[in-house]
């Protein structure tokens, strides 16, 4: 690859400014809330320099989504790759989410946070929040149709996947209104409960 073409493929420092900037404000803010000129100021570029980069706003706020779901991807992927176990990867996920509930300026669920805002089901937003969390669901699932084994109902992994997306959206939602420790511990065993219950399917 040549250097010109490398440069090509490289962020701008301006346009990995804006997103930066729109990622932390939107985040904790909201994204409604939000306008252009605050972004612009808070990372020190010009109206012009946001619209080189990004048609509007939405494409900002859809840039800002396909951020954290990189982002959620990769940690999923180190938390499999930590161990070979299939019910150990389940519970690594699980703590690799609860380290985020913990983590100081925790706010939710950026995805669950941005459809509350983008109800509208035809809208790019709405989608892109729909595609990540079927990513998720999906994945989270296959983790656990690895851990059943044997004789467990087949579609035992699919009840436990989605009861799984539900506990953790559960616990997003509590994570930043109580306790962020209680709400992990309860995480969790609810995670525990959905291993012992695959376990015991199997073993009937």
């Amino acid at each position: 690859m040549s250097p010109s073409t490398e440069a090509a493929r490289t962020p701008s420092a301006a346009r990995t400014r804006l997103l930066g900037t729109a990622t932390k404000i939107f985040y904790a803010e909201g994204i409604h809330s939000v306008g252009i000129d605050r972004i612009t100021a808070e990372a020190q570029v010009t109206r012009a320099t946001l619209y080189r980069h990004f048609a509007g706003k939405e494409d900002l706020v859809l840039a800002y989504l396909d951020k954290a779901d990189r982002g959620i991807r990769e940690q999923v992927a180190a938390a499999v790759e930590s161990t070979p176990s299939a019910a150990g990867q389940v519970r690594a996920v699980a703590r690799s989410l609860v380290d985020g509930i913990r983590s100081p300026g925790f706010r939710g669920c950026a995805f669950l946070n941005a459809v509350a805002e983008y109800p509208d089901p035809a809208h790019p937003v709405h989608r892109a929040v729909l595609a990540h969390r079927e990513w998720f669901l999906r994945t989270v699932t296959e983790l656990l149709a690895r851990a059943r084994e044997g004789d467990a109902p087949a579609g035992a992994a699919g009840a436990a996947g989605r009861h799984l997306v539900m506990l953790r959206d559960g616990a997003m939602a509590a994570g930043c209104l109580t306790d962020p420790e209680l709400v992990a511990e309860t995480f969790l065993h609810g995670v525990e409960g959905l291993l012992k219950d695959l376990a015991e399917k199997t073993s009937v």
